[in-house]
């Protein structure tokens, strides 16, 4: 079955180029739906199991989502999505604090630029099945300029459109174990203990005969249900409370 990819972007040129970046990057067989505003998003996403994706079929994979849309600002369809069991994407030509930030608050798991040459945004696209995500070269160093820990008494402020508790989140936090009725299944428990190895999605994809998406919901259930919002947290506390 094909991977299932929306691409919400209202410039037809971006729309194809960014086309073209998605078969690129990935060996499935994909299946581009292209929207051109939000509502059309939408309707889309109704089609396949609305806001949470449980009550449609063949839900999609990745979602890449431009900022500025002729209907309003993609941010709201990614606050719309937190649930969908998808990796959402923004691409935009604005690296600035202002869009950046309030773009991952909302629930965004990867920021490009659609400006970035067409190798560059393939490069990108591909980390999703090693496990890491995907940023343009520029958001990423200007996400460590704003993370790196500042000298003791600098008073440096938060990031820009952080508050000084979403601020707070970088650093390292007490886990505790995960509730009864949040244990993880027989499967995720599979994957926990590769990620723990430090196998890449890839590898654990293969590993356990099945797609990297599917692995790929199985660390968003394994992080949700841990609390957690790495891999190296979600190891600490599998090693500390034996669940692998």
């Amino acid at each position: 079955m094909a991977v299932k990819v929306l691409i919400v972007e209202d410039n037809p040129v971006a729309r194809s180029f960014l086309c073209r970046v998605v078969r690129e990057s990935f060996s499935d067989p994909i299946a581009i739906v292209e929207t051109a505003d939000l509502e059309s998003a939408r309707r889309q996403i109704e089609l396949t199991g609305g806001s949470d994706g449980l009550h449609g079929t063949d839900p999609f994979k990745l979602i890449l989502v431009d900022l500025e849309l002729p209907d309003g600002n993609g941010m709201e369809l990614l606050s719309a999505l937190t649930q969908y069991p998808a990796t959402k994407i923004v691409t935009t030509l604005y690296s600035d604090d202002d869009h950046l930030f309030p773009a991952l608050q909302c629930g965004a798991d990867g920021y490009l630029l659609k400006e970035d040459r067409f190798e560059v945004l393939v490069e990108e696209l591909q980390k999703i099945v090693r496990g890491q995500p995907p940023l343009s070269p520029a958001i990423a160093r200007r996400l460590l300029m704003h993370f790196r820990p500042s000298n003791p008494g600098d008073g440096a402020a938060p990031a820009p459109g952080l508050s000084s508790s979403a601020s707070s989140a970088a650093r390292p936090v007490a886990i505790g174990p995960a509730p009864e009725h949040e244990r993880l299944t027989p499967r995720e428990t599979e994957v926990l203990t590769y990620l723990s190895k430090g196998f890449t999605i890839k590898e654990i994809a293969s590993l356990m005969g099945i797609k990297w998406f599917t692995v790929n919901d199985h660390i968003k259930s394994i992080y949700r249900k841990l609390n957690v919002s790495s891999r190296a947290e979600a190891a600490v506390l599998a090693t500390k409370h034996g669940l692998v």
